[in-house]
């Protein structure tokens, strides 16, 4: 239900956690009298400070707090498995109270536990990011899904040109590039598909080395896949898409000194150090941030999707690719042009990618996954 700013102002008080973690996100700017807003809650089942993932949600949910169209409560609950006990906890606590108009979590790990919270609450409002299991099965759901697919595409097309491009200074002889994903599931393997398909419209014999941490927030496994792809198996570019886990293999690029990093969900080259950022040359973005923008304009404009699946894609700004700094600087007018082409064939139509997330999708991630291996 929307509030009121007024009423809000005078009705909201400090929120006290439960076995959690809580970012203070409670100022807004001012607005003008009569302003609707809704009270958010962001339920996180990791932690911030992912520079992926998690900080692109919040990113868009500030904007709008900043924007005075929401006021926010995050609670950060944890990644670990000890922690899982409180995504649930915390999903019945936000519910229960009462007090808040939308409440947002998101990621393949939260469909279970929001569908039996969902359920006990028909009457609250909630948003699923990144995941369908259990779309139209309760109609105060709306799960918000992304084509990563498609961004994998561009990703891979970028990938196989750059890793032939001897004229910067860390790529070796060999079309050798490198995946490092999270849990083998369907949205990961949507991401790798994408990147596959696209590296093999440039170079049908490419190779890429693809390994899964099934973790999001240790990089440590990470970084040993990745100077053990480097050393052993040459690749001199290296994907991780794995939340804050990923980002080991920026560190293995960096240790090593014979790597490139790609990011993913948001720009990693303006969040990671300065060291790690200058081996990133793109990010292949999920605009988590710019999608629950996209929901609140809808809401303002009078459309609700509950119980409904919305993908956003290319067209919608729900993924994309970064192409400045970095990018910019370091490919050639022909790898510009080969992204850009891509880029177009999506949008037109005349490319279509594979999704994982399709029937028969995880057969084919395997049987790709394991054709280009080194």
């Amino acid at each position: 239900m929307k509030k009121f700013l007024a009423l809000l102002l005078a009705l909201m008080m400090v929120l006290s956690l439960v076995a959690c973690g809580e970012k203070d996100t409670a100022d807004t700017e001012p607005v003008d009298e009569g302003t609707e807003v809704y009270n958010v809650v962001y339920l996180v089942n990791g932690n911030l400070g992912d520079k992926s993932f998690f900080d692109s949600a919040e990113a868009g949910l500030e904007q709008l707090q900043a924007d005075g169209r929401i006021t926010l409560r995050t609670i950060e609950m944890g990644g670990t498995d000890e922690d899982q006990p409180a995504w649930l906890s915390n999903l019945y606590e936000v519910s229960e109270s009462g007090e808040y108009d939308v409440v947002i979590c998101g990621t393949y790990q939260m469909p279970d536990y929001l569908k039996e919270v969902a359920t006990a609450y028909p009457e609250q409002k909630y948003v699923i990011f990144d995941d369908n299991t259990y779309v139209g099965e309760n109609s105060n759901v709306l799960n918000l899904t992304y084509k990563q697919n498609d961004m994998g595409y561009l990703v891979g097309v970028y990938a196989a040109c750059m890793t032939v491009d001897t004229n910067l200074p860390l790529v070796n002889e060999d079309a050798v590039v490198g995946f490092v994903g999270g849990v083998d599931s369907p949205v990961i393997n949507d991401f790798l598909i994408g990147f596959i398909q696209g590296a093999q419209s440039v170079n049908p014999d490419i190779k890429i080395d693809t390994r899964y941490t099934n973790d999001y927030v240790d990089t440590a496994i990470a970084k040993e896949y990745g100077i053990s792809m480097i050393n052993d198996n040459h690749c001199d570019i290296i994907w991780g898409v794995a939340g804050n886990a990923g980002n080991g293999a920026a560190e293995a690029a960096l240790e090593t000194g014979k790597a490139y990093f790609i990011g993913v969900d948001s720009d990693q080259e303006l969040t990671l150090s300065s060291d790690l950022a200058a081996l990133t040359l793109t990010s292949g973005l999920k605009n988590i941030g710019n999608s629950l923008v996209w929901v609140f304009d809808e809401l303002d404009a009078g459309n609700e999707y509950w119980g409904t699946e919305v993908t956003l894609g290319l067209a919608e700004g729900g993924v994309g690719i970064v192409t400045d700094k970095n990018f910019d600087a370091m490919a050639s007018a022909e790898t510009k042009a080969a992204v850009e082409a891509a880029e177009a064939g999506v949008l037109g139509g005349t490319i279509v990618v594979d999704s994982a997330l399709a029937d028969g999708g995880a057969d084919l991630a395997v049987s790709l996954r394991e054709a280009v291996r080194p």
